[in-house]
């Protein structure tokens, strides 16, 4: 009866480490696609080169006229708009769905998408990751572009 508890409590204990090292984990993939975030709001070129693959690319997907319409672009042509662009931008998720297995990791999440602190648009977003010798790197995404969404759980934007 005592092996059965210790090998049940070893079991435990097993399981809660690995459940740690799991959410460890998480937190480090969500930490690097809110540091990608941060670096947009801040217009912080170097810093959002920190975050993603060099040779990531993003698809932005939307429906124009009945028919889907996609925008790909590099992470290059993201700089050089981000370089450009003149209005503050800001970007939110909320309720992030993250699966990470060994050296690579998704996480999917509504999002909303302020210009110049007014409700721009929303959607869907889906990040790609990897993990480097630097950590958690953005290999690309896709996301959606909506007009019309259920509100964000976090309330309006808090300037």
């Amino acid at each position: 009866m005592r092996t059965i508890a210790i090998v049940s409590a070893v079991m435990l204990m097993t399981g809660m480490a690995a459940a740690q090292s799991s959410n460890t984990e998480q937190d480090a993939v969500l930490k690097t696609v809110q540091m990608f975030f941060d670096t947009m709001t801040a217009k912080d070129i170097e810093g959002a080169r920190a975050v993603l693959q060099e040779q990531g690319r993003f698809h932005a997907m939307r429906m124009r006229d009945g028919t889907p319409d996609v925008r790909a672009f590099s992470n290059e042509e993201y700089f050089a708009d981000l370089k450009a662009s003149k209005q503050k931008m800001q970007e939110r998720i909320w309720n992030p769905e993250v699966r990470i297995s060994g050296l690579i990791a998704s996480v999917r999440a509504p999002y909303d998408f302020w210009i110049d602190g007014k409700l721009s648009h929303c959607g869907i977003d889906q990040f790609d990751l990897i993990k480097t010798g630097e950590g958690w790197k953005i290999a690309g995404g896709v996301y959606t572009l909506e007009s019309k969404c259920d509100p964000s759980p976090l309330g309006p934007l808090k300037q």
